[in-house]
């Protein structure tokens, strides 16, 4: 174990030093990597003095952070007198972290040094580690081991790329694999991809996906009203969002929306990139080409003390929606969402939420990330593929020239998501089982 750990450390730092110049320039360009160094580094997260058991929750970024909300709250339930950590790895899931858990501890989670890793385990002593997805950080996951903690992995996929690549490491996969006491996967096909790379079948619970189960599906929810009043947006427009897009999505959506509102005045856009240090970007993209713009930052400013100066610009302005975590709320403005990172190589994002609005969904064909929800969605009938602008164009006006087409869609999609539900309650039974099955004595916890 010592020699693994050595070798990987040793990996590590040459990775991290080839790769200082270019973190280096994105700090200073885009403001990224500029927080939570010293818990990152060297594991100095904050101490937990609690006696109570804990469990620690880990998420990389914003997707896997909204998706622990229900299975926090659920696993709440059962373990009322439970603390919660919620690690992060990116700043963006940070944010959003702090802001959706705000009576719980969040933390950076650490980068996989051994000492890093072992700091941080024993600064925050938790009973249970869960993590979400396929997080395997062989440092981590050996230091806990070494601890004697039980780790579960949750909603567990592995895509073709990861397992393509997986095979290349396969001793280690496996060796990782054995020290978890759960894997939780989303279906039989990603069950059987861990089983071929090492895991144990008795390890393994299928619970299907537990992002059915954070999808809103009611438009009249809180969070998409108070969205549509800021963004000045009337019940009678037709509404286009455009989200988690990377370039040059947001271009070809700005064509697409230039080429119909002509004949389509009461179409509206709403561009959500998926990262943060584009906004700006994205907003000169819009102003070159002479069009409004609405920014929805500038719209929370604004209304403190001009309730009506979002909704009071002469011209239609193309939407910007340039702050964190608001994108759930936005999907559910949508008569139409496109879903981004689809007509690049990004691989897609998530459309399961535009589906449980009951949204028409669109995406281009590079959706390998989302591949047994894109399937789901198509086998019905539930979603449109476009595999360059020109389809968007046609696709896009074929919707709002035929609205009852579109909401037909949406409701496919809308039922499919109902049907897929029920992930969380399992999930979380079979975390509270884990925590039943590892707890200490009284004694040794409050030692």
């Amino acid at each position: 174990m010592f020699l693994i750990s050595w070798m990987l450390n040793s990996a590590y730092l040459l990775l991290l030093c080839a790769a200082s110049p270019l973190l280096c320039y994105r700090s200073l360009r885009y403001g990224k990597y500029r927080s939570g160094w010293s818990q990152k580094l060297f594991g100095r997260t904050p101490i937990r003095t609690s006696a109570r058991a804990c469990v620690w929750f880990h998420a990389v970024s914003v997707g896997e952070v909204i998706q622990l909300g229900k299975v926090i709250e659920q696993f709440r339930g059962l373990r009322p007198g439970c603390d919660i950590w919620i690690s992060t790895t990116t700043s963006t899931g940070y944010t959003v972290a702090r802001k959706k858990f705000s009576d719980h501890h969040v933390c950076y989670f650490p980068l996989d040094f051994s000492w890093a890793t072992r700091n941080a385990i024993a600064r925050i002593r938790p009973d249970a580690i869960v993590l979400v997805e396929l997080e395997l950080w062989p440092n981590f996951i050996l230091q806990a081991a070494r601890a004697r903690l039980p780790v579960a992995l949750i909603n567990g996929r592995v895509s073709d790329n990861s397992y393509r690549g997986y095979q290349w490491i396969r001793p280690l996969v496996r060796l990782l694999l054995r020290r978890l006491s759960l894997i939780a996967v989303q279906n039989q096909q990603y069950a059987e991809r861990l089983i071929d790379l090492g895991a144990d079948a008795n390890q393994i619970q299928i619970t299907g996906s537990i992002k059915f189960d954070q999808v809103e599906t009611n438009r009249e929810n809180p969070a998409s009203r108070q969205l549509q009043l800021l963004l000045g947006l009337q019940e009678n427009e037709q509404v286009l969002v455009v989200g988690s897009t990377q370039a040059p999505e947001e271009a070809l959506a700005l064509d697409c929306y230039q080429k119909l509102k002509q004949q389509f005045q009461s179409l509206r856009l709403i561009l959500v990139p998926r990262h943060q240090e584009r906004f700006d970007e994205v907003a000169n993209l819009v102003v070159s080409r002479g069009l409004p713009l609405r920014r929805r930052s500038e719209c929370e400013h604004r209304q403190a003390d001009h309730p009506d100066s979002c909704s009071a610009q002469s011209e239609t302005p193309v939407i910007l929606l340039d702050t964190l975590g608001e994108l759930v709320a936005c999907w559910g403005l949508a008569d139409i969402a496109f879903v981004g990172g689809s007509l690049s190589s990004r691989g897609g994002q998530n459309m399961i939420e535009p589906s449980g609005y009951g949204a028409a969904v669109v995406f281009g064909p590079h959706t390998h990330n989302f591949r047994d929800v894109v399937q789901l969605l198509l086998s019905h009938n539930a979603a449109t593929v476009v595999a360059d602008s020109d389809q968007l164009d046609s696709c896009v006006r074929r919707f709002l020239e035929d609205p009852e087409s579109a909401r037909r869609v949406g409701q496919l999609a809308q039922q499919l998501v109902l049907k897929q539900q029920g992930a969380t309650a399992t999930t979380s039974r079979l975390i509270d089982q884990m925590l039943a099955d590892h707890a200490p004595p009284p004694a040794t916890r409050a030692a």
